[in-house]
């Protein structure tokens, strides 16, 4: 009998040691939904990673989205709006950030790397074209504004040829690019006039594949998500600073460790490596 009570109460153990496993299991998978704030460039790739991504991870869901340029993502942070992760195309745009104490510093880290490139319509009779024949004033050219990095990237450019004013008089790298408050920054330059400023890369390639103006300066990733443009110039990577996206857990994040999962995922699964480069992102190994 006393065999018996034992052997009951060892089965008992067992049984409620497994439910006690299966209630951690079921903590852990527990659904979670993941707020990501990105710039606009990482629209197409963002969305297959995030499929991919939800494949093989159930109990997670992605929030819609949001894809703006880097500062305005900034200011909807700053306004009260929720992320858990946010990915810059700027890094002065994530220093900013930084300062506002609106991500985790001990997060932050460069993701991926791009190129500036000019552009013109796919249909165009414009093949190529040096960074000097686009500041020549013998083009119209789309650009964008001081919230969008690429046109900060932009600027820094124009400014080695002579083509953008500097507040500081500085150059290339050493320039922020944004223009002197109430100015454009072109004011005496052969492009004073030549320049169409738009609030996101998608409407400075509108501007261009629609024939609005002959040229316009993008990322490389963006040939890819945007038809009827074409590269008609690399821009020289010594006229401006390292084209970097960081990323970072925000400081308001409910769930960090949720977010920190899919952006180690993010930068070593093989098929989401793949899907990034498809769109013309490449990480940074650093």
């Amino acid at each position: 009998m006393k065999k018996k009570l034992v052997a009951v109460f060892a089965a008992a153990c067992c049984a409620a040691l497994a439910l006690a496993l299966t209630g951690c299991g079921s903590q852990a998978k527990q659904n979670v939904e993941l707020q990501i704030f990105a710039a606009n460039s990482l629209s197409k790739a963002m969305e297959d990673v995030q499929s991919l991504y939800t494949q093989d991870h159930s109990n997670v869901t992605f929030k819609d989205t949001q894809y703006l340029s880097s500062g305005e993502l900034n200011e909807q942070l700053e306004s009260g709006a929720y992320a858990d992760i946010l990915i810059s195309a700027s890094n002065s745009k994530m220093d900013d950030a930084e300062s506002a104490g609106l991500i985790d510093s001990d997060t932050r880290f460069k993701m991926f790397s791009n190129d500036l490139v000019i552009v013109a319509a796919e249909d165009s009779k414009i093949s190529e074209v040096t960074l000097k024949d686009a500041a020549s004033g013998k083009y119209t050219v789309a650009i964008g504004d001081a919230s969008v990095p690429a046109g900060n990237y932009t600027n820094q450019a124009l400014s080695t040829v002579g083509a953008f004013n500097d507040p500081d008089g500085k150059t290339g790298a050493d320039s922020t690019g944004v223009a002197k408050e109430g100015t454009t920054g072109y004011e005496g330059t052969k492009l004073e006039g030549k320049v169409n400023q738009q609030k996101s890369v998608g409407d400075v390639c509108e501007q261009v594949s629609s024939g609005a103006v002959d040229l316009a300066f993008v990322y490389t990733s963006d040939v890819y998500r945007f038809d009827g443009v074409k590269i008609v110039c690399t821009v020289p990577a010594d006229t401006h600073k390292a084209i970097v996206y960081p990323c970072a857990i925000t400081a308001q994040s409910e769930q960090s460790e949720a977010a920190k999962e899919f952006i180690e995922w993010a930068t070593t699964d093989e098929k989401a490596i793949a899907k990034w480069q498809e769109w013309g992102f490449e990480l940074v190994s650093e």
